[in-house]
């Protein structure tokens, strides 16, 4: 599956930024740069499950496996009997979500928004789709 674009996250007014995260959401990204950072990651990622349980983690490279942050994330959620998502972070250096992790994500939530923030934790888009 092909990357998908990431929709900016907010545009700016005289006030300020439109759109920003929640309480809930900002958690993630908090736990999705601890994930990238105690490993030195490429990336790092978050989900929230149904019952409001969160699951980080971070890219794997191995010889004999590869993950990315976001399938790693999901994949622990289901381990531990999650069958819906509210929400996902992704932290990178990409300006794009990668397709399998965007792929993971939507098998267990459709819509559920997957935020993209940069490694400093900046928000830079929400892919909702």
């Amino acid at each position: 599956m092909p990357d998908t674009p990431v929709a900016p996250a907010a545009r700016s007014t005289p006030s300020g930024p439109v759109t920003e995260l929640g309480a809930e959401d900002a958690k993630l990204v908090v736990l999705a740069r601890g994930a990238r950072g105690r490993v030195g990651a490429v990336e790092g990622a978050a989900v929230r499950d149904q019952d409001g349980r969160t699951y980080a983690a971070a890219n794997v490279a191995l010889p004999s496996l590869t993950l990315t942050a976001l399938q790693l994330a999901v994949a622990s959620a289901v381990a531990a009997g999650a069958t819906r998502l509210e929400a996902a972070v992704l932290v990178t250096e990409a300006s794009t979500l990668d397709g399998a992790g965007h792929a993971a994500v939507r098998d267990l939530a459709a819509e559920a928004p997957i935020h993209v923030a940069a490694p400093d934790g900046t928000l830079l888009g929400t892919v909702a789709e």
